[in-house]
């Protein structure tokens, strides 16, 4: 298994759906996946 992409959006690829309840979570400002939240946008 790959563990080391590219980018967020590479990473996310074929892993979405419709109704998919994701949780991330970070303490404060650190921590917060910002790049994996604006791939899922």
């Amino acid at each position: 298994m790959k563990k080391v992409y590219g980018s967020a959006a590479e990473a996310l690829d074929g892993l979405l759906f419709e109704g998919m309840t994701i949780a991330a979570g970070g303490f404060g400002l650190c921590g917060i996946p910002e790049l994996l939240l604006q791939a899922i946008k």
